[in-house]
């Protein structure tokens, strides 16, 4: 049996930056994120990574702190589909696409997909290394996208102001000499 413990990460809740992660007991892990998202987008994430990322027929064992991640895959999920992706009140179901990629990616694996809650951040050693990985990808992903806004930012243009010409009085010019000009230019910054 393979065990893999997920964690998502949102910095700020909704809308900041999202991490995810999974770490396979056996020791391989893997992480990313996104510029913005929920939390639940980031928790369900980790959950849809790790079934990708063991597609064989030996059954996977998932645990998780998340229980709306384990429901959404486990136990609503069925009821879901056969609402036509309504609640059971008739609403849209929240995180509809990431819900159906978890759904097709258990149904295409050869092997059993469970789910197993724990208790975060009470010293679980692969939960919190999942919790670590997916709030350091979270902060990567906050960072990267502050780089990219900066570089996007629109720059203020420079203005030229030109000061108007004094009336000036004839000057005589030695042949083959630029003139001075009549009037100095001056340049603005804001």
């Amino acid at each position: 049996m393979i065990i893999v413990s997920t964690d998502g990460s949102c910095l700020r809740n909704p809308g900041g930056a999202i991490g995810w992660a999974w770490v396979n007991h056996q020791g391989s892990s893997l992480s990313g994120g996104a510029a913005s998202g929920t939390n639940q987008v980031a928790e369900l994430r980790a959950v849809l990574e790790a079934i990708l990322a063991h597609p064989g027929s030996e059954p996977l064992l998932i645990e998780s702190d998340s229980l709306y991640a384990i429901k959404c895959a486990s136990e609503w999920i069925s009821s879901w589909r056969l609402n036509g992706w309504r609640t059971s009140s008739g609403g849209a179901v929240k995180n509809v696409e990431l819900i159906r990629q978890i759904d097709k990616t258990i149904a295409s694996r050869p092997g059993p997909v469970r789910f197993r809650w724990v208790r975060g951040h009470v010293g679980n050693y692969f939960n919190e290394q999942a919790d670590a990985l997916a709030g350091e990808a979270a902060r990567k992903a906050a960072a990267t996208a502050a780089v990219a806004e900066a570089n996007t930012a629109e720059i203020p243009a420079v203005l030229v102001e030109e000061t108007p010409a004094a009336p000036e009085a004839p000057r005589e010019q030695a042949a083959g000499k630029a003139a001075a000009p009549s009037a100095p230019q001056t340049l603005t910054l804001f």
